[in-house]
């Protein structure tokens, strides 16, 4: 793994032009390519989902497997408009939250006597109802702040779900370096207020 920027060596040099290949032509519309290239992001992927889930509480259980599966089958229903390796990643880290956020939604309205919904992640995919309500006020104070400036949602989106640095943040989102520190540092001041008990 590379440690300056979170990207393990297998995504370097050769393989590095292949999946550039293959997400421009999934962009394109060839579901072969999009096939071919999750193998290929695997590792990444899991790194990305592991970081996300670690971020909940030390000791969840929530089990990282099963939730790049989920992002692969929500990414493959979708025509996937990526630009490069980054912004695929954020894509694929917003995704994992919005995944969390509906678990943890229909986990909290069955815990108060909803219907429970037939879910596709395996048993080994749950989490305390503390982690679900966190989840879930973690997404109702992004959603106050898209208001404000859906930008400093995106650098959060990139900087604490997909685990990425000041720089990949700089590159996925393409803008400058200076920028995405200035954005961050107004998104964690805003959820640090927002967000206390």
């Amino acid at each position: 793994m590379d440690s300056s920027n979170g990207v393990s060596a297998a995504t370097e040099g050769p393989e590095r032009a292949e999946i550039t290949r293959l997400l421009r032509a999934s962009a394109a519309g060839d579901r072969e390519a999009f096939d071919r290239l999750m193998p290929l992001l695997y590792g990444d992927l899991r790194r990305i989902a592991h970081r996300q889930l670690g971020r909940l509480r030390p000791g969840q259980t929530w089990n990282t497997t099963a939730l790049v599966h989920e992002v692969y089958l929500k990414l493959a229903d979708k025509d996937g408009d990526y630009q490069d390796r980054a912004h695929f990643f954020a894509l694929s880290a917003r995704a994992m939250r919005q995944i969390l956020v509906d678990y943890s939604r229909r986990r909290n309205a069955a815990k108060r006597g909803g219907v429970q919904v037939a879910e596709t992640l395996d048993e080994n995919f749950h989490a305390a109802a503390a982690e679900a309500e966190q989840v879930l006020a973690l997404e109702q104070a992004l959603a106050r702040l898209a208001e404000l400036d859906p930008r400093l949602v995106q650098v959060v989106e990139c900087r604490v779900f997909a685990g990425y640095t000041e720089e990949e943040t700089a590159q996925a989102l393409a803008i400058s370096l200076r920028s995405v520190q200035r954005y961050w540092m107004r998104a964690r001041a805003w959820l640090a207020e927002e967000m206390k008990p």
